[in-house]
């Protein structure tokens, strides 16, 4: 209900958001990967976030693609989702 069309939060659905959660925007510039110039207290409240909220109620189901695939759009190799940041597999299975 909250990400679906049409609902409040559907511009970060099926992206890296991770910019714009940090600021609390959803303005198009900030929805992206990129956290470079946020600052301490931007980089705080994200980690709030994701812990107290996303993971809390949301199981990890993928992965966006700039993780998993090269510039090139072929499947990085090295990808292992126990090294990604935050992830615990033990929280998830």
């Amino acid at each position: 209900e909250f990400y679906g069309k049409g609902a409040p939060y559907n511009a970060l659905a099926g992206k890296d958001s991770t910019r714009g959660v940090a600021k609390m925007s959803l303005d198009p510039a900030d929805l992206t990967h990129d956290i470079e110039g946020l600052t301490e207290e931007e980089l705080k409240s994200l980690d709030d976030i994701f812990n107290n909220v996303y993971k809390a109620k949301y199981p990890i189901v993928g992965y966006t693609s700039r993780r998993i695939l090269n510039e090139d759009g072929s499947p990085n190799l090295d990808f292992k989702p126990e090294d990604q940041p935050h992830f615990n597999i033990k929280d998830e299975f």
